[in-house]
């Protein structure tokens, strides 16, 4: 016999009485909230209830109060569960369903005591509507919190958790489903429609971090349930990074500057209200360090430095913090100036954190990494796989020294092994170092100089540009020992690069007609000019170089100027020759000169072969003679060049 509807229940401070007009004959006490009620109703569904009564049967009074312990849902969800009794309409929503699930089964309201109990009908609303719903996943994982241990018995929690998994791995344009994120396809309760039916679909942005923000509501340990998940199901590791990323910014004050992108507004599928979930920051962090995938990227390395400076805020346990700083260092190339500056959150007198660095440098050198980049590049768009790790590396420690250079309370030795740290084949040029050493000598004037000449021993002052040299050479700070061996290298600089710029020269002079040389020793030439012109290039002999080019023009224009004045001289020696032959003696050179438009200058013997013919030289040894001088002027010219 089914029992008849009552209008209601109305309560009387922590007391609940139902308005059926018969006085109650059973009171049950949960959390503090008493429930008098009637037995009938109660144990023709309940089938704890049936038990307890049957165990009290034998006492005299009619009446009885029970007590149920960890009751999952509360006082409310006893209500819900005493009206279904009642017979008065309940309403199932994803907020409540997994909660009336388990007090249904708390309570053994299955079908054996009445048909379509609680039990089925919840288990019949989570199957057909929550599981093939994103919004309604989302709200019924999030208020699964107050009966966890009694779901997860029941296997909802994990029934949910693979449904969700499964929607953000599906893609709906593989069924038909429209694609529409906010238009009239969408339904008030955040799915999709489709022809006006509801397909259950959540809606499916064109961003691939849609789904982080609904996630980032749940707590640490079931967004750690959901990570695994979604790695079994099979998601991409740069999504999964993105979402760990996204809900490690949520709760962890201070990572939002360590975002590279761009902080847009937050995604959600549906216009729904959530709780933010109350986390332990320690917790949530160790958690976070576990769920990061094992790849690098340009933003996942900011990421992971930022996350180590809130650790060590925190105080996170040893392990958690060495593992960050082995991540860290496994994809140091692909780190920042910015994010190595961590501060000193402990008692040390220095500004910045250097044995961190120089752990993360230690396990950069030490370690072969084993990490590869996401694919789709999505988080590495700066890096390049040609690029050379080791040289990257060293170019960053030496900004980091010279940044740190300017703390007082920094010593010598530090500054001295964070150099040392890395191998001598990691920098073509020193530099990095000596603008490092030279900041830290100007903020630590009272050093000695044996100190001074300590810390100078990591340059090798042949790796020091010229220009590098220039400076030294002038630099007051540094000891007289110092400066007198970069004197002794500048001058080796300046004699390679002299004699790199004469070989160039040479190489790019030499005639043309002289092309018989063997291959080896045209291979050799080539092979000097490269190297010259590297010097020349990386000491700033540009100019130089220049000039010397333009000189080379210039000898090239007077070659061939010379070349056409001897031509012209020998054609006048044949003509004069043929004319002394053909004519009289008596015939004047002046005239045969202007004949062929040479001008000769007149000269005292010229003027007295006019008077006395006999005394002087004959016109053609006057010629002969004037020819024969200016053409040996040329060549001697020539020889010169």
């Amino acid at each position: 016999m089914a029992p008849a509807k009552v209008s209601g229940f109305h309560r009387q401070g922590n007391d609940w009485f139902c308005n059926a007009g018969l006085p109650s004959d059973i009171a049950i006490i949960v959390d503090g909230i008493n429930f008098h009620l009637h037995k009938f109703p109660l144990v023709s569904k309940c089938g704890k209830i049936a038990s307890i009564f049957e165990e009290l049967q034998s006492a005299d009074d009619n009446s009885f109060t029970t007590k149920l312990e960890e009751f999952p849902g509360g006082p409310d969800i006893f209500l819900f569960a005493a009206k279904f009794c009642y017979g008065t309409r309940v309403e199932f929503t994803a907020r409540n369903i997994m909660s009336v699930y388990c007090a249904a089964d708390y309570l053994e309201m299955t079908d054996e005591y009445g048909e379509d109990n609680l039990l089925s009908k919840a288990e019949s609303f989570f199957h057909k509507n929550v599981l093939r719903n994103w919004k309604d996943c989302i709200l019924a994982l999030q208020s699964s919190e107050s009966c966890l241990p009694r779901a997860e018995k029941l296997h909802v929690v994990q029934k949910c958790l693979n449904a969700v998994a499964m929607m953000v791995c599906t893609d709906p344009s593989l069924f038909g489903w429209p694609m529409m994120m906010y238009g009239s396809l969408q339904s008030p309760g955040g799915s999709i429609l489709w022809n006006g039916i509801n397909t259950g679909a959540r809606i499916r942005s064109a961003e691939s971090d849609w789904w982080f923000e609904d996630i980032s509501y749940f707590s640490v340990g079931l967004f750690e349930r959901l990570i695994k998940t979604m790695e079994a199901r099979g998601i991409r590791p740069e999504h999964l990074a993105g979402a760990i990323m996204y809900y490690a910014r949520k709760y962890l004050p201070g990572l939002g500057r360590w975002h590279s992108t761009q902080s847009g507004k937050a995604r959600t599928v549906a216009s729904f209200s959530l709780t933010p979930a109350t986390v332990d920051q320690k917790v949530l962090l160790e958690s976070i360090e576990r769920l990061l995938p094992k790849k690098k990227g340009k933003s996942f390395c900011r990421f992971l430095l930022g996350l180590l400076r809130v650790a060590l805020i925190l105080g996170v346990n040893q392990t958690c913090q060495d593992s960050l700083v082995r991540r860290i260092g496994m994809q140091l190339e692909l780190a920042s100036l910015d994010g190595l500056l961590i501060p000193s959150y402990s008692d040390s007198d220095t500004l910045y954190n250097t044995d961190c660095v120089e752990r993360i440098i230690h396990h950069f050198v030490s370690s072969e990494s084993g990490l590869t980049l996401f694919s789709p590049p999505s988080l590495d768009l700066e890096t390049s796989p040609s690029s050379e790790p080791l040289r990257k590396v060293a170019r960053l420690i030496d900004s980091y020294l010279a940044e740190v250079a300017s703390d007082v309370n920094l010593k010598p030795g530090k500054i001295r092994s964070l150099a040392e740290v890395l191998p001598e084949s990691s920098r073509p040029l020193h530099d990095g170092l000596y603008r490092a050493l030279d900041i830290y000598f100007k903020a630590h004037p009272w050093l000695s100089d044996r100190e001074k000449e300590e810390l100078c021993n990591i340059i090798d002052y042949q790796k020091l540009s010229v220009d590098a040299c220039a400076h030294a050479s002038q630099n007051e700070r540094l000891p007289l020992r110092v400066i007198l061996q970069v004197l002794f290298f500048e001058q080796m600089h300046l004699r390679t690069a002299l004699a790199g710029c004469l070989n160039v020269l040479e190489a790019e002079s030499a005639p043309t007609g002289h092309g018989t040389a063997t291959a080896e020793m045209a291979g050799h030439v080539t092979a000097t000019s490269e190297t010259a012109g590297q010097i020349v290039q990386r000491d700033g002999w540009v100019t130089v170089v220049r000039e010397n080019r333009v000189l080379k023009v210039d000898m090239e224009k007077m070659r061939s100027r010379v070349g056409e004045l001897e031509e012209e001289f020998s054609k006048i020696k044949q003509e004069m020759k043929r004319v002394t032959k053909s004519h009289s003696s008596l015939s004047s050179p002046r005239i045969v000169g202007r004949k062929f438009g040479c001008k000769l200058l007149p000269r005292s013997s010229d003027a007295q072969t006019d008077v006395v013919g006999s005394t002087g030289p004959t016109p053609r040894s006057s010629v002969e003679q004037a020819c024969p001088s200016r053409h040996s002027k040329h060549r001697k010219s020539f020889s010169l060049f």
